[in-house]
């Protein structure tokens, strides 16, 4: 423990942001950091609890009092190696997770918690700075060879594990770059995507093989895939929602990962071979109110979009928890990302009823009704009355309300069983598929869910790989990890 008394003399403070109008004139990020004393004062809030919830809200597993500690003492690659010892890659988590571990910390009972993701990022980009961060080559080989098919976080952990593990490891990616979710469906100005080139560059010359262009089936084929003495499937859940409304074949609605995978790839200059759906000067409606939902505003915010509105069918979170969401579990009240700091107008409990098109196929308006709702203590709803059918402007509706299940094709080819949702059939003991040599991790197997849960996911396959191919295993398990926490 840092400070005894650190989290009565110091309040929690997050680091400044650029102002609204400088940063919606570009996609880079925004947030400003910490100055180093400031640093040390939000470390020394940890209170180094008898029992640190916080480790149980990570997914990971992550140690963070003990790296809380480290950096109040300066002791940066101390830090780093605490921190490193569950998450492979905390410059991503860093910026995009949503910390359940915060809703979890014990200080946020009475005060507000410890802004353990923004000292999780400042370790991180520290390490990079000082040198720490080196790549992982293994000497001592099993001459195995592992096939991980899917290049988001979850693949990108999986590979890294069997690779410190002494395998030979294969990432195969359909696209044109590494990354997934990470490099296509999260905007720069949440995470640039530098960030991610610096860490694939460190795994290849860690010896991981990375293949993109490939899809399996068409570029590699399935018996291909076979000869791996193992296969980890991490392919994501893709196939999105769809809202299958009077006028829903008009022009101008579109999914939103396609709206957000066409600006990241033209921020990196990667050309475009579909038609540009942009948001400058249109009425943008975002059905949604997720975290994609909130990166398709802040993305039509930078477009200069003529008006913003995101609708959500739940009714208005409250302010607090509510009795059916106590401490520690994930907190659910009402908050306001970055994007809609930026400007949009928030529509909560309304349906949307039909997409209204003009005599060219193109959509001109939303028809929407709101309901009115009663909200208890528990976060029981009981439906009261609702609204009068209206139109909004729309030239542009974005759907952001998540997805289905992976691609059932790849799996079909295998002959890997799917759940009832269309989820790969695995559980989270031994992450094996219905085929022997094949496994899968991620929002394939588990359906869709957050990065921080994608790597915990690759970190325990890759464990269960190993301990298939070789009979045991030494990689760390997040089990045994938070067992032996000291």
């Amino acid at each position: 423990m840092g400070k005894i008394t650190g989290f009565k003399e110091f309040e929690r403070v997050l680091p400044t942001k650029e102002a609204v109008e400088g940063r919606v004139q570009h996609f880079k990020e925004f947030n400003k950091g910490y100055s180093e004393n400031e640093l040390n004062k939000q470390a020394a809030r940890c209170m180094d609890c008898g029992i640190p919830f916080c480790h149980s809200g990570c997914p990971l597993g992550n140690v963070i009092p003990e790296f809380n500690d480290a950096v109040y003492d300066g002791k940066w690659e101390e830090a780093y190696q605490i921190l490193t010892s569950t998450n492979n890659f905390p410059e991503f988590t860093g910026r995009i997770c949503p910390a359940p571990c915060e809703s979890a910390c014990v200080l946020g009972i009475h005060s507000t918690p410890i802004t353990i993701e923004e000292i999780e990022k400042h370790i991180i980009e520290i390490a990079f700075k000082k040198g720490y961060v080196k790549a992982h080559k293994s000497y001592l080989k099993t001459g195995k060879r592992v096939a991980v098919v899917g290049s988001g976080p979850a693949g990108l952990a999986a590979a890294a594990q069997l690779n410190k593990a002494g395998h030979d490891v294969t990432v195969f990616e359909r696209d044109d770059q590494v990354g997934g979710l990470l490099r296509y469906g999260i905007p720069d100005f949440k995470l640039e995507k530098s960030v991610i080139d610096r860490r694939i560059n460190l795994m290849k010359e860690s010896g991981i093989e990375f293949s993109v262009n490939t899809e399996v089936g068409k570029d590699i084929s399935f018996y291909e895939l076979k000869a791996y003495d193992a296969v980890v499937l991490a392919t994501g859940s893709t196939v999105p929602w769809h809202m299958q409304l009077p006028g829903h074949e008009a022009k101008g609605i579109h999914f939103a990962m396609d709206f957000l995978k066409q600006q990241n790839k033209e921020v990196s200059g990667i050309s475009i071979d579909q038609e540009r759906i942009l948001a400058t000067d249109k009425h943008v409606v975002v059905i949604g109110d997720g975290d994609t939902g909130s990166d398709c505003i802040g993305t039509s915010n930078r477009h200069r979009a003529k008006s913003i509105t995101q609708i959500a069918r739940k009714p208005t979170p409250a302010k607090e928890r509510l009795r059916n969401n106590p401490w520690p579990m994930d907190k659910v009240t009402f908050g306001t990302s970055s994007s809609q700091e930026e400007g949009c107008e928030r529509l909560w409990a309304t349906e949307t009823q039909e997409f209204v098109h003009d005599e060219n196929g193109h959509v001109k308006a939303v028809k929407i009704k709101e309901v009115q709702y009663e909200v208890d203590e528990f976060g029981r709803r009981t439906r009261l009355g609702e609204s009068e059918v209206r139109e909004i402007p729309a030239d542009l509706v974005l759907l952001a309300i998540g997805y289905k299940h992976t691609e059932q094709r790849l799996l079909e080819q295998l002959g890997v069983r799917v759940d009832e949702k269309g989820n790969i059939l695995a559980n989270d003991k031994d992450y094996q598929t219905s085929v022997e040599n094949i496994f899968t991790a991620g929002d394939c197997r588990k359906g869709q869910s957050l990065v921080v849960w994608a790597i915990s996911e690759g970190r325990e396959c890759a464990r269960k790989v190993d301990e298939y191919l070789m009979g045991y295993s030494e990689l760390e398990s997040k089990d045994f990890l938070a067992t032996h926490q000291a």
